[in-house]
């Protein structure tokens, strides 16, 4: 007989309790799904796909319904491996690059295509070399916005059905053949080089344009001033002219109203003047002139009387030639003639 006769009651329940707690657990397990930020998860019942669940607690049915794939609704990027490519011109290069794509729908990304990473990375790798073939060398490598562009354009057109979006893709290095390379340097030194003779032409031609253009200017200029100074000067003769035909015409009346003393002014300026130029020629030192020098005194004494008579400061006196002005010694100036000496002599 045993002493505790309640011992294999209390084992069995104990035992119960723990099966029922850890089936409840179990359940509860089965039941509570919490799904994080950033993902999606798919349920299937049976194995068939009914719905998705989205961040936070979520509830299924237990082993009825469970978890079929955990899709990552992030942003995510590929590294595109170096591709060889041939262009258009028959030139070999290799180029890599990396692409970005995002999860929009899980379902069609779970259950559209199997192995959504792999399946996106060659669709870029083939359009990649698509792309590039067609185009050539100088264009691949001065236009790779445009190559992303079409890659993008025509990866994303394709990818739609799997409920993804491709936002980007980069290329990231175009690296043609080390000959080839070098063929660009010489043409582009040679292109350079080209520029660099043009503009030095181009600089010079501009010189020359601009001295011609200053000497036309300056030549210009002169000419004007030429022009301008042979009116002034022609404009000085027209106004010396009309004086000296104004004096001779006050002269004439002064002579036509019986005033000899006129004459005597005229004759006595106009001999003054020839005396002038005579005695300035630089040819000789001394100047014979067969003249009378008390013609010119007489000439000058009639200047007076006239201006006396014209300022009305005294009668004028009657007109005669005065005497030549003795010598020392009694002598007076010779008649035949008079000899000036140069100043220079």
């Amino acid at each position: 007989m045993n002493d505790y006769p309640f011992g294999f009651d209390l084992g069995l329940g104990s035992i119960l309790v723990v099966v029922v707690v850890f089936a409840i657990l179990v359940v509860l397990a089965s039941t509570i799904k919490i799904v994080p930020q950033g993902y999606n998860y798919t349920v299937e019942n049976f194995g068939r796909y009914v719905r998705t669940l989205t961040p936070g607690l979520n509830l299924i049915m237990p082993f009825v319904e469970r978890i079929g794939h955990k899709m990552n609704m992030m942003e995510q990027v590929l590294d595109v491996p170096t591709q060889e490519v041939i262009t258009r011109d028959n030139a070999s290069v290799a180029a890599d690059g990396v692409a970005f794509y995002q999860i929009l729908d899980a379902s069609s990304a779970a259950y559209e295509v199997s192995n959504l990473q792999y399946a996106v990375l060659n669709l870029v790798m083939t359009n990649l070399r698509s792309v590039m073939g067609s185009m050539d060398l100088d264009d691949l490598l001065s236009n790779r916005d445009t190559i992303s562009e079409r890659i993008l354009r025509v990866v994303d057109q394709a990818a739609h059905g799997w409920g993804i979006k491709i936002t980007r893709i980069e290329i990231k290095d175009i690296n043609p053949p080390k000959n080839l390379v070098d063929s660009m340097a010489r043409q582009m030194m040679a292109e350079r080089e080209k520029r660099a003779e043009i503009l030095e032409a181009e600089g010079a031609r501009n010189a020359k344009i601009l001295r011609a253009e200053g000497e036309k200017q300056s030549q210009i200029l002169e000419a004007e001033g030429k022009r301008e100074a042979a009116f002034r000067e022609a404009e000085a003769r027209e106004r010396l002219a009309e004086a000296e035909a104004k004096a001779t015409q006050l002269v004439s009346d002064a002579i036509a109203a019986g005033d000899v003393q006129a004459i005597n002014y005229f004759v006595a300026q106009k001999y003054t003047e020839a005396l002038a130029k005579l005695a300035s020629a630089p040819n000789q030192r001394v100047v014979l002139m067969p003249l009378e020098a008390s013609s010119l005194i007489g000439s000058i004494g009639g200047i007076a009387e006239l201006a006396r008579a014209s300022f009305a400061d005294a009668p004028a006196a009657p007109a005669g030639r005065p005497a030549a002005p003795p010598r020392k010694g009694g002598a007076s100036v010779p008649q035949a003639g008079v000899v000036f000496p140069r100043p220079d002599a």
